[in-house]
């Protein structure tokens, strides 16, 4: 099983992109933005940081780590004034975390200050890179989000949101900006709307972030979803909004439902906890198995194990206990305590498990090296027979739209069919939900070829945006592994 072998204290999950959160007209937008950030810490825990505006001085403040951590002093609170902030968690898709990296990033123009935060990918970054470098422009970070601000510096228009729409119809890829300027908020989503951003009101305040579980934290109501293709601003005169960008299909991303976004969140008009049950639910009218009980992986398989166990009848009872409090760095994994392996997060409940036919629910497997483990522990704790049940199809391709995933021929479901997973991983039976089964879900019928609706690229190898990076580099990895770019 050495294709199995990896770091032990590896989630292997597909990572999360970042989390973008913004407030206008607010006597406290600092501390806002923090707590808004702390609701979005699942989204990005690298890095953080946020800037605010203040009669046209711009303070900012960055830091690795977690937002409780960077955000806890109050000194560094006191030094971000202003009536508007906008803040970013950043996770970072490949190559060290360093603070240049670090979002939201900040640029002098003629107009003033600017700064900018982005969650998602551009496709063509590298490309456009290279000709801003031919033409003189210094880049000071690694990541594709500074090509943004290099285009607006050149651009011809003369106002803050001309230069912004002058960029963006240079760019593509997927993107969730929030943007700040000494006169106005602005947040904006690419034309396919692959990644979220939600708009939010707290009092006379109006609020940006990825996921409305960012407003449920400090008070504010959700307003509406940004639509694809829409920039919306806040100035002295209220919201404003305006669609610059040619239409396009909507392509949301298909695994916010399934992982990415948090179960308390309302993303596209659709609660995730539900749609993660209804999930579940399906793949139980698609694989059911004879057995005692459904046991979710925690914590990300919980949602669709109580769906499949409503479902199916079968039992639902919480037999792997996760512990919240394991750092990245508790311990450093030398060889001899390697033995441990996933029991630093995750152990058996033996009480339940023993003598039982197991229905393990979990949302993915990436390369299937946690999968391969926690089934080992459920043996050991006496599991009759362990069935696999995956709340997604097969990831077999590579996504290049912000979302970290392994290059394509690490990813086991790439390499091998369902029945060779099954032997890899040591389970008596796995199954997926299909990608019809999925789209039923979801509340629409069987997913249709031509329009399907949203981005399920690492399931379908269906590519909604050009690759344009990627084609000039050839088929050797990655977008996001052309240089240090964060998702």
């Amino acid at each position: 099983m050495d294709e199995l072998t990896t770091n032990p204290y590896d989630d292997d999950k597909l990572k999360e992109e970042c989390g973008v959160f913004g407030i206008w007209g607010h006597s406290d937008a600092a501390a806002m933005a923090a707590l808004g950030l702390h609701a979005l810490q699942h989204r990005g825990q690298e890095a953080t940081g946020i800037v605010t505006t203040e009669e046209g001085r711009f303070h900012a403040h960055r830091a690795l780590g977690h937002v409780g951590d960077a955000f806890a002093s109050q000194t560094v609170m006191a030094g971000l004034r202003g009536h508007a902030a906008i803040g970013h968690n950043r996770y970072a898709t490949t190559g060290d975390t360093i603070l240049r990296n670090v979002q939201p990033l900040f640029a002098d123009f003629d107009f003033g200050g600017f700064a900018i935060g982005h969650n998602g990918n551009l496709t063509n970054a590298y490309m456009l890179r290279k000709q801003l470098v031919r033409r003189g422009a210094l880049f000071q970070s690694t990541t594709d989000t500074e090509t943004i601000l290099h285009l607006m510096a050149t651009a011809r228009g003369g106002s803050v949101l001309d230069r912004v729409v002058e960029t963006l119809r240079q760019v593509e890829g997927a993107y969730s900006l929030v943007c700040l300027s000494k006169d106005m908020m602005i947040g904006v989503r690419d034309p396919n709307g692959v990644r979220p951003l939600a708009l939010g009101k707290v009092g006379e305040a109006w609020v940006l972030a990825s996921e409305s579980c960012a407003f449920d934290i400090i008070g504010a109501d959700f307003v509406r979803d940004v639509e694809p293709g829409e920039l919306v601003y806040v100035d002295g005169h209220g919201l404003h909004s305006v669609k610059p960008f040619a239409p396009a299909s909507n392509r949301f991303c298909i695994f916010e439902y399934i992982y990415f976004a948090r179960p308390d969140s309302v993303v596209e008009t659709r609660s995730v906890y539900e749609a993660r049950k209804r999930i579940g639910a399906e793949l139980s009218k698609e694989s059911n198995v004879d057995a005692d009980l459904v046991v979710p992986v925690p914590d990300s398989g919980v949602p669709a194990a109580v769906g499949y166990a409503a479902a199916s009848g079968i039992p639902f009872e919480l037999g792997i206990i996760r512990n919240h409090y394991i750092g990245r760095t508790f311990i450093e994994p030398t060889d001899h305590i390697r033995h441990f392996g996933v029991k630093l997060k995750h152990n058996a409940n033996r009480a339940i498990l023993d003598g039982k036919r197991v229905v393990l629910v979990d949302d993915s497997i990436v390369r299937g090296t946690t999968s391969k483990k926690i089934v080992e522990m459920v043996r050991a704790a006496g599991a009759k027979e362990v069935h696999m049940r995956i709340s997604s199809p097969p990831t077999a391709h590579s996504c290049f739209y912000g979302i970290d995933t392994p290059e394509q021929e690490k990813l086991l479901a790439h390499r091998y069919s369902v029945e060779e997973m099954a032997k890899l991983i040591g389970v008596d039976s796995l199954a997926f939900i299909s990608i019809d089964g999925l789209y039923r879900a979801m509340g629409g019928e069987a997913r249709d070829p031509v329009s399907p609706g949203f981005c399920d690229a690492c399931f379908t190898g269906d590519y909604p945006i050009a690759l344009v990076d990627r084609e000039m580099q050839g088929n050797g990895g990655g977008l996001s592994r052309l240089w240090e770019a964060r998702a």
